[in-house]
């Protein structure tokens, strides 16, 4: 906030349980919509959950919150209150971060993504937006404990014309995961979503678990035990694995939706004065 210039402007924590009574997301809402001092808010595990406990309570949503049906970002503006589904461009910034442009026509790497919450609905909705075939993977695997969140992400990839090649599997076994990563041409990214390693214990692989050769595995985790992360590092040599963390992905997170609810545009400059803050503490 010393950054932005707004040293006021206090952030507060709101600690929801994971998949809470509606009718508490809805409270923390009014809290926001109708209290002068609350300026809006970022939302964490809880983007599903509040969309479809609170929906009705918003006067604005943007396109990319209508689609995923998912937010991130609370805000007011003009006496209304709006809704905005942050991740897509955050996703799309963390990954550019990552690889570079062909990357996919480069290495023939596919997609294996654990979970298919908010942060991959996002990452998804960033690649079939991508103009260039070479920046799209061929095969994108999604595999999610439950089938609603697989059936959600089903009906947002209707909506559009892809030649990603989707799979969808609902399973709760690391083995089959392991089966699934080992299965994976060289090349792949193997992302962890499922919230593993932070919000709840453990990893949705095993140790014995292989990436493939010349992988790159993206923890979107960016506190907590961190499981699959360390595993990954154990194959950094063996396997010649890039390990990235959710750092990154993290800061972008924050900054886009703290900049939505102060308006204040966030600039590369600006983001990396943040970044720096930001690590300070890390």
């Amino acid at each position: 906030m010393e950054v932005l210039g707004r040293p006021e402007v206090v952030l507060e924590g709101i600690d929801h349980k994971i998949h809470d009574d509606p009718a508490a997301y809805r409270a923390t809402v009014a809290q926001i919509k109708y209290d002068t001092n609350s300026l809006g808010a970022l939302v964490t595990t809880h983007k599903l959950d509040l969309f479809a406990a609170a929906e009705d309570m918003f006067d604005y949503f943007d396109r990319y919150a209508q689609v995923t049906r998912e937010l991130s970002s609370i805000s007011k503006r003009d006496g209304r209150l709006e809704g905005h589904a942050k991740d897509p461009i955050t996703a799309g910034l963390s990954l550019e971060h990552i690889i570079e442009p062909g990357y996919f026509a480069r290495t023939g790497g596919h997609i294996l993504c654990l979970g298919a919450g908010g942060s991959a609905l996002a990452t998804l909705l960033h690649l079939i937006h991508k103009p260039d075939k070479a920046d799209r993977p061929e095969r994108f695997i999604a595999v999610n404990r439950s089938e609603e969140r697989l059936t959600h992400m089903r009906h947002m990839v209707a909506q559009y014309d892809t030649d990603i090649n989707m799979e969808y599997l609902v399973n709760s076994d690391p083995r089959q995961n392991d089966a699934l990563m080992a299965a994976l041409p060289e090349g792949s990214i193997v992302i962890n979503a499922t919230g593993m390693g932070k919000d709840t214990p453990g990893s949705p692989i095993t140790d014995d678990g292989l990436f493939p050769l010349n992988s790159i595995a993206w923890e979107f985790n960016y506190r907590g035990e961190l499981d699959f992360m360390h595993q990954a590092q154990r194959q950094v040599e063996s396997r010649n694995v890039r390990v990235e963390d959710g750092w990154v992905y993290f800061v972008h997170g924050w900054s886009q939706v703290v900049g939505q609810v102060l308006h204040i545009e966030i600039t590369p400059e600006l983001f990396r004065r943040l970044d720096e803050a930001a690590a300070t503490t890390r």
